[in-house]
């Protein structure tokens, strides 16, 4: 779907910033909503979306599980 969107889960991506997640997550809004910026009247729920995308991100890659890792789970800074 979103073929712009990187893997952001190490080993595949070790280095993973907030900003890293904060761009997949809007480019995840935008390809969902069909809109590159949304009109003034949709900003705030456009806005809201991305940043409940990019909590649920972070949320996944601090609790995955990687087999074959030392540690359970992914550290972000």
């Amino acid at each position: 779907m979103c073929r712009s969107i990187k893997t952001l889960r190490p080993p595949a991506t070790p280095d993973v910033s907030a900003d890293d997640i904060r761009a997949a997550a809007l480019q995840y809004v935008r390809k969902v909503s069909g809109f590159r910026a949304p009109a003034a009247h949709n900003r705030a729920v456009f806005d809201q979306a991305v940043a409940d995308i990019t909590a649920a991100t972070e949320h996944l890659l601090a609790h995955l599980e990687v087999r074959g890792s030392s540690a359970g789970g992914v550290s972000r800074g």
